[in-house]
């Protein structure tokens, strides 16, 4: 049995992330994976597969053409899913094979199989082979657990019916369908109902609650809600649904029943209902270790479980389950678990990115959350039409917005609507992270025409709103908008 100094156990974002930087320190690493493809959801399933899509689609669609220049320059034939997946295979394949190469490069050994707890150092892998053997027993002085998640399967959902599809099988689909119903407006949900709109399908998204994406900014979540429901897509709002087959003449489709007692006929469904942490095979009582509901896996300050020597990272451990977030909580942990150096934490600002049509992206705090907070602030606004770039490219829906402490001006919020929205919120993000103020952006020069540079219109837009009446909560500022 071969002992390691660390076994990663999952071999996505934060798997990855742990291997390479347990070997950066010289450690003997093992990483087990039952895909034959590393990149787990991240690379295989979820975010780049759906980011790929989406602008496959923007590509096919044609949207960018017709918002420029006001004609359609779209394919004018039958699309199918072979016309927008192909690229989306491209792109998956080249990254399996970069994290192949980078797995040989730290001489890292990978297990391709299901890793089970033995007990707390030892893990048994049944091996994806037909030779033998086709299984094998490894030690590990740390293990970190990185297993990811997987869309949730709601009781009352029948996903036997051909027709009803999860975010990991819907790639799967064999034609485009004509409509489309979507249980979830969250953010996988919302994505992907933006994607099939853009290619011509007739998208209705069904959800209990009455807001789209409650965790943003209440203006951006308006705002996005009046595009996309611009852009074709239909609303449900306050709605639950139950699928069943439909009646002869409607075959091939599937039946929803609204809680209000409509009635939609679809011809697919994605269920966005959420998604579990996969525990369930790891065997985690063998290894001391009980997890929470839906399969999370509680940790401290320092990724550690209740036993000290395994460590847990990414979707598994819960929100924010993203996978820039994922990345940084793994180096950490293997940071703690081999030495003291350079230890530190994963910031509290953590930008939140949708890939929706618009895009939609934010750091920091929200208007609402400001107002619970009793906290005076400033808001100022850049829309990309007072931007020659955001002419240039056609975005007249698009809008910068950044909210500052009374007083001081510090930047407290960065919020973001249109092309390339989740680029360009990383500039707040430094500027955050600096602890800057809105003299920042007034003292900086920024190349014209960018978007980036609308981030001194926002400013200007707050300073003259302060000057103008400094006590506010909440100020908005009536000055007309800087050309930048």
């Amino acid at each position: 049995m071969e002992r390691f100094d660390l076994i990663v156990i999952g071999g996505g974002p934060a798997g990855i992330v742990a291997a390479t930087t347990a070997a950066g320190l010289g450690k003997h690493v093992a990483l087990v994976d039952n895909h034959h493809e590393l990149g787990g959801a991240g690379a295989n399933t979820g975010t780049v597969p759906s980011k790929t899509l989406r602008e496959t689609a923007l590509a096919l669609s044609g949207i960018r053409s017709r918002n420029l220049y006001g004609v359609d320059l779209s394919l004018r034939r039958e699309a199918t899913v072979s016309d927008f997946l192909g690229h989306e295979r491209n792109v998956k394949a080249g990254l399996n094979l970069l994290l192949a190469r980078r797995m040989e490069t730290c001489q890292t050994a990978v297990y391709c199989g299901t890793g089970t707890f033995d007990d707390p150092h030892t893990i048994r892998v049944r091996l994806k082979s037909d030779s033998a053997p086709n299984e094998v027993r490894i030690e590990g002085d740390h293990i970190l657990i990185a297993t990811g998640s997987s869309p949730l399967h709601p009781p009352d959902i029948p996903f036997g019916i051909p027709e009803v599809y999860d975010s990991d099988t819907i790639l799967e689909l064999d034609c485009l369908p004509g409509t489309l119903g979507v249980l979830g407006a969250g953010v996988i949900g919302s994505e992907y109902a933006c994607t099939f709109a853009a290619l011509g399908t007739k998208v209705h998204v069904i959800d209990g609650r009455d807001i789209l994406l409650p965790f943003l900014d209440s203006e951006v979540s308006r705002a996005l809600t009046k595009v996309m429901e611009r852009n074709g897509i239909v609303f449900h709002w306050k709605e639950k649904a139950q699928c069943s087959g439909c009646a002869a003449g409607e075959a091939g489709k599937v039946a929803l029943q609204l809680s209000s007692g409509e009635r939609l006929v679809v011809d697919a469904v994605l269920v966005a209902a959420g998604r579990k942490s996969n525990t369930d095979a790891l065997g985690l009582e063998a290894a001391g270790i009980k997890p929470a509901e839906r399969g999370v896996i509680p940790v401290d300050e320092h990724y550690r479980t209740t036993v000290p020597h395994i460590y847990a990272a990414g979707d598994v451990i819960g929100f924010p389950a993203l996978a820039s977030t994922s990345m940084e909580q793994a180096r950490l942990a293997i940071r703690h678990a081999f030495g003291p150096q350079s230890l530190g934490r994963v910031s509290s600002l953590l930008p939140t990115g949708v890939y929706t049509i618009p895009e939609v992206s934010m750091i920091g705090e929200t208007e609402e959350s400001l107002r619970r907070a009793n906290v005076d602030y400033v808001a100022g606004r850049g829309p990309y039409s007072a931007s020659a770039r955001g002419r240039i490219i056609g975005d007249m829906d698009g809008f910068l917005k950044l909210l500052f402490r009374s007083g001081d001006m510090k930047l407290l919020g960065v919020h973001a609507m249109g092309e390339q929205a989740t680029e360009l919120v990383h500039v707040g993000l430094m500027v955050m992270l600096a602890g800057g103020s809105a003299h920042t952006f007034d003292e900086a020069c920024f190349n014209i025409p960018t978007l980036g540079a609308l981030y001194k219109v926002a400013a200007l837009d707050a300073l003259t709103a302060a000057a103008s009446a400094p006590t506010g909560n909440g100020l908005q500022s009536a000055c007309s908008w800087i050309c930048a």
